[in-house]
């Protein structure tokens, strides 16, 4: 089992910056892909960003450019760096683990509003 717990998020002004976390534990073991996902009111939930066992990154056309994925060297903790924050971006912000090919871990969330 891996557990995933989320922090960072919070009230914030446009063009402002937060830095997710995305803090893993338990049985890591052939780790696939990291994603940062996000779930508006009322909407579906929408991926974010992805960063492979490998460390390639590939990001949505509508933050790209200003997000940026990363982790840890021990590859337990997750990042998600949010530059140029715009009211659109306010969502729950959601991490996902796989493991293999099947195997997924979701976080519980953490809030991001972007509000003057």
């Amino acid at each position: 089992q891996v557990q995933l717990v989320e922090s960072g998020g919070g009230l914030v002004q446009p063009g402002g910056s937060l830095r997710l976390s995305c803090a893993a534990s338990g049985s890591i073991v052939n780790l696939n892909a990291m994603r940062w996902y996000r779930q508006a009111p009322g909407s579906q939930r929408e991926w974010v960003a992805l960063l492979t066992s490998a460390g390639s990154t590939i990001y949505a056309d509508s933050v790209k450019g200003r997000f940026a994925i990363t982790r840890d060297a021990a590859k337990t903790t997750m990042y998600l760096q949010m530059n140029n924050l715009k009211p659109s971006d306010t969502a729950v912000y959601l991490c996902n683990v796989q493991l293999g090919s099947m195997t997924n871990y979701w976080g519980q969330g953490t809030q991001v509003t972007v509000s003057s």
